[in-house]
């Protein structure tokens, strides 16, 4: 997991299936992906959204990349809107001691979240579905729909369980885009709009291979008696004059385009904040993007680069990258001085609600 290989992936993506992706994106053939798989890398910021917008247009031009750049903009709309309804995130993490608690003591919900993480649901699709998200660590965008929604609405099992056993197991698990997606699945996210898997739907766009039977498809979405309350955009800090010590972390490993004014970084230091139970796999992942995000700092401020000791002290400044909310900015130190990129600072105030906001801004925000 290095920025190398995203730089390769992105090139790849865009000289190869990127000019198909429109057509192409929510058809999963069961081989080669016919999304970008540039996830992994953008999650961590080993390639920043801004860059990866900039080589499509480039490369495919503002009408060929279109759908392709929205659906990157739904990652920077999705950690936007969960900065702006952290209470989102902290329901999540009551919910889901909730429904560990329901496990130990109701068997038969213990019993049918057994059979779903284990593929033994019998349903067509499902249960190869449920094998590859352990085996790989991946799922096709448009299959996470199906699973979530097979999960929530035809097994009735607590939404929050199927968050939490994604953001475990998937190399491109993401607090914001991994939550507001089930929530969205769920109903809850836009209110009474949820997602239904549908037979025909699956059995189309998988091209064939799946038509599972049984599913419900008439439920109703989930309701919540009040809606995360919107909160201010908390303010980042402006990057002091002199020396500094970075302190890196998994949600930005691009220090190279940090905006750091005229702070010298004499020091930088690396926090591993894995998700909750994360699989050997993903964090075998992080921490190898953290050595390679050590290494290029290294080379780019010309200092020492390790990992952060613990109970570390400094004598100078100690200055972060925006840590958007979940693990990585739970331990972020309180006396970390937090910048934030341009990119998100012009596209978070406009993700308060609706995506489609965000979206009619595209072109002015991409000088499109």
């Amino acid at each position: 997991m290095t920025r190398s290989a995203g730089l390769d992936a992105l090139a790849a993506f865009l000289a190869g299936r990127g000019a198909a992706y429109a057509a192409d994106r929510n058809t999963d053939p069961g081989s080669e992906p016919t999304t970008s798989a540039l996830s992994p890398y953008l999650r961590r910021r080993l390639l920043t959204e801004e860059e990866v917008v900039r080589a499509a247009l480039d490369a495919l031009g503002e009408r060929g990349s279109e759908a392709f750049i929205a659906e990157v903009f739904w990652r920077t709309y999705f950690k936007g809107h969960l900065e702006t309804h952290p209470e989102a995130w902290s329901r999540y993490r009551v919910g889901l001691a909730d429904a560990r608690a329901r496990l130990a003591a109701e068997p038969g919900l213990r019993r049918t979240y057994d059979r779903a993480v284990e593929g033994r649901t019998g349903i067509d699709g499902f249960d190869s579905w449920a094998g590859q998200l352990v085996e790989a660590g991946w799922l096709h965008n448009h299959v996470r729909m199906w699973f979530a929604s097979i999960w929530i609405f035809t097994l009735r099992l607590p939404w929050e369980l199927g968050a939490d056993h994604f953001l475990r197991h998937l190399l491109d698990g993401d607090p914001a885009s991994n939550t507001l997606s089930w929530r969205w699945v769920a109903g809850l996210h836009t209110r009474g709009k949820h997602y239904l898997a549908r037979r025909e739907n699956i059995r189309r766009y998988t091209q064939g291979r799946h038509e599972p039977a049984g599913l419900d498809e008439e439920a109703g979405p989930l309701e919540e008696t009040i809606p995360p309350r919107e909160v201010p955009l908390s303010r980042a800090d402006a990057p002091p004059d002199g020396p500094v010590a970075l302190l890196m972390h998994l949600d930005d490993l691009h220090p190279e385009s940090l905006p750091l004014g005229r702070a010298e970084v004499v020091r930088v230091w690396g926090l591993l904040a894995h998700a909750d139970g994360a699989m050997e796999r993903v964090r075998a992942a992080d921490a190898a993007a953290m050595a390679d995000g050590l290494g290029r700092a290294a080379a780019h401020f010309g200092c020492p680069a390790e990992p952060a000791p613990a109970g570390w002290t400094e004598d100078v400044p100690v200055v972060a990258a925006w840590a958007p909310v979940g693990p990585s900015a739970d331990v972020l130190p309180s006396r970390c001085q937090r910048v934030r990129r341009p990119w998100d600072e012009r596209a978070w105030p406009l993700s308060t609600r609706g995506f489609f906001r965000l979206k009619r801004a595209i072109p002015d925000l991409t000088g499109a």
